[in-house]
């Protein structure tokens, strides 16, 4: 398979990235102008696009300080292009970023069956004393 990455998304692949969205649980719903204001204002954005169809397969995105913290969201590969390390690719290419080399703290969230998947980066939910926490806007 070939794709080739991108850190910038053409209209069209942000036509394709709010397919994707609707896909997942964590993301169906959003809406494509907000999708385009997230992704205008979001740090750092990883797409895979297949080289054939200039389709995004693949996304990650990243919101950071670029010193202290790094929380990464939204890695999405599309189902008929996972099992192929695309989710794997994803990862290395954030962690691995050039503008992210100063970072200190990489964060993220996950279900419990991911958990095996991060892992293999380094990610940990022991975390000593830290909790999640979340305030929703208008409750």
């Amino acid at each position: 398979m070939n794709y080739i990455q991108v850190e910038t998304l053409t209209s069209g692949q942000i036509d394709d990235l709010y397919y994707l969205f609707q896909m997942e649980w964590w993301t169906k719903g959003r809406e494509r102008k907000e999708i385009e204001t997230m992704v205008e204002n979001s740090n750092i954005i990883i797409g895979f696009i297949d080289v054939d169809t200039q389709e995004l397969i693949g996304f990650a995105r990243v919101l950071t300080d670029f010193v202290y913290k790094a929380v990464i969201f939204d890695v999405m590969v599309n189902k008929r292009f996972r099992g192929q390390q695309l989710g794997r690719s994803l990862m290395d290419e954030i962690i691995h970023h050039p503008k992210l080399k100063s970072v200190k703290h990489f964060e993220l969230y996950c279900r419990t069956e991911m958990r095996p998947f991060y892992e293999k980066w380094g990610f940990t939910e022991k975390l000593g004393p830290l909790h999640f926490m979340r305030r929703v806007s208008g409750q």
